[in-house]
């Protein structure tokens, strides 16, 4: 029986390729139609996880037998379309995550659909060289070389490590891939409003968080080169190496872009590695009318982008790019004996830490050539121009203060205009109340904001990397603000401190 059913293999997930378009042509449809249905939905439903947990069933056990697939596409998509938060609806500026592009979804598709590993050449040649193609492409949209090294991986965070590993090798001055770094005094510096993944970097790469040299920030949340000089200088006369220094193209908080080109000739003054983190704001480089400090990313030994923020690809798609291509393979390449996979192409095991890649450069290359760069130019263009429009409309508003506005990023808080917020305690409450305006507003539905602190200051932010948003939408958002900013205030007003005069 067990012979008979070996030469008569049929798999239980084994698809007719009938039954396979009926599905496929189902599913699409019902995307369709949910893509259509964004602008009238919640950004999302607030549901707590024990209202999600039941909705899904989660205490159900592994199931014995199989079940239909046209009922379990059905379900997924109701789940999914039902019960979460939609970073592709047009009022939806929270965090740095964009719209996806419906082509790049397709390329999902397709992409798994040939199931590419996309670790070594002869395992992906036409899918290795669409990567290597897309990673020049995104280089020179940065203005940057298009000889350099790079790669995909799954977002910012790790295109800033992979970078950081780069930087780790070429810097140690030992063989740190063999010794380790027991007792390493190689130092990094960058300003206070760096992301967090220059910790999760330091830790995984052995500096430990304490190399971290956090340099402050002048009054338009740039680092301070004065300080950065000295802080530099301090370290090497204790015995310390300085070696590499982060700059900023797009902070998370507030968007500020770090003086790139001055960095720059600081590290070659000091030779320091040079690595921007421009997984947010990098890509502004592809505009005519660019922020100039972006000029500096050209300068950079290293440098981070995330398609999935400024490209609109579906997540995920982080590009690491490295400008001398052999720091890389220096970082990361080992060739045991099983490997028999040539040097005559680019064997991405070689540039990065995994081994089986995704094919995740296909959705972006793909958004690329159906737009191109004058489309890319638009858009982003336009969501600064947005971005801009919003901070102007609070600035005209009596009842909110316009903090920043940088790139696509504008910071501002809702103010009574009877605090006076230059004393301690109103200062105090104004924190505690645009906590809860934007606890409620996240909870309503309406639009998606996020926050950030600005000099002190709990500031609302709005970040708007959304082909989908209009000004309509920007419009909207400050009613809503301001009719639960008033309606927060009355209800918090027995605790509330002293008004003006």
């Amino acid at each position: 029986m067990d012979n008979d059913r070996l030469e008569n293999r049929v798999s239980p997930l084994a698809m007719s390729s009938e039954e396979f378009r009926r599905l496929g042509t189902e599913l699409v449809d019902r995307i369709g139609d949910f893509l259509e249905s964004l602008p009238g939905r919640p950004v999302t439903p607030a549901e707590s996880p024990a209202e999600i947990r039941e909705a899904l069933g989660s205490q159900r056990t592994l199931p014995r037998q199989g079940a239909d697939p046209t009922q379990l596409l059905q379900h997924a998509a109701d789940l999914l379309f039902d019960h979460s938060l939609f970073n592709g609806h047009p009022r939806f500026w929270g965090y740095i995550t964009s719209s996806a592009a419906p082509i790049g979804a397709l390329g999902e598709l397709l992409a798994a659909a040939v199931n590419c590993n996309v670790g070594a050449w002869l395992l992906s040649p036409m899918a290795s060289e669409i990567e290597g193609q897309t990673v020049r492409w995104i280089a020179e949209m940065l203005g940057y070389s298009t000889e350099c090294g790079g790669l995909f991986v799954s977002g910012g965070n790790m295109a800033n490590i992979v970078c950081l590993l780069a930087a780790r090798q070429e810097m140690a001055g030992w063989d740190v891939r063999t010794k380790g770094m027991s007792g390493s005094r190689l130092r990094v510096y960058c300003s206070n409003e760096t992301h967090t993944w220059i910790q999760k970097a330091a830790d995984i790469a052995g500096f430990g968080t304490e190399a971290i040299r956090w340099v402050p920030v002048d009054n338009q949340m740039r680092v301070d080169l004065s300080a950065l000089r000295e802080q530099i200088l301090k370290d090497i006369e204790a015995g310390d190496k300085p070696a590499m220094v982060v700059g900023n193209a797009g902070s998370v908080s507030t968007g500020a872009v770090d003086p790139l080109p001055e960095l720059a000739a600081l590290c070659r003054e000091f030779d320091v590695w040079f690595h921007v983190d421009g997984a947010y704001g990098g890509l502004a480089a592809v505009l005519p009318d660019a922020p100039d400090a972006l000029a500096g990313l050209r300068e950079a030994d290293s440098v981070a982008v995330d398609p999935h923020k400024w490209l609109y690809a579906p997540l995920e798609a982080g590009c690491a790019l490295v400008r001398d291509p052999e720091k890389l393979r220096a970082a990361f390449a080992y060739h045991p004996v099983y490997y028999h996979f040539g040097v005559e192409a680019t064997n991405y095991f070689d540039l990065g830490p995994q081994n089986s890649r995704g094919f995740r450069s296909l959705k972006v290359w793909l958004a690329l050539q159906q737009v191109g760069r004058d489309g890319y130019e638009q858009m982003i263009s336009d969501d600064i121009r947005l971005a801009r429009s919003l901070f102007e409309l609070i600035s005209q508003n009596g009842e909110l203060e316009a903090l920043t506005h940088s790139l696509s990023i504008t910071t501002f808080r809702f103010a009574p205009p009877d605090l006076d917020s230059d004393v301690d305690e109103a200062a105090s409450y104004l924190n505690e109340l645009n906590l809860a305006l934007l606890t409620r507003l996240q909870g309503s539905g309406q639009a998606y904001l996020s926050n950030a602190v600005v000099h002190g200051k709990f500031a609302l932010r709005a970040c708007i990397v959304n082909f989908r948003t209009s000004l309509p939408d920007i419009e909207a958002l400050l009613p809503i603000i301001l009719k639960m900013g008033r309606a927060l205030d009355l209800e918090m007003r027995p605790e509330r401190p002293k008004i003006k005069a």
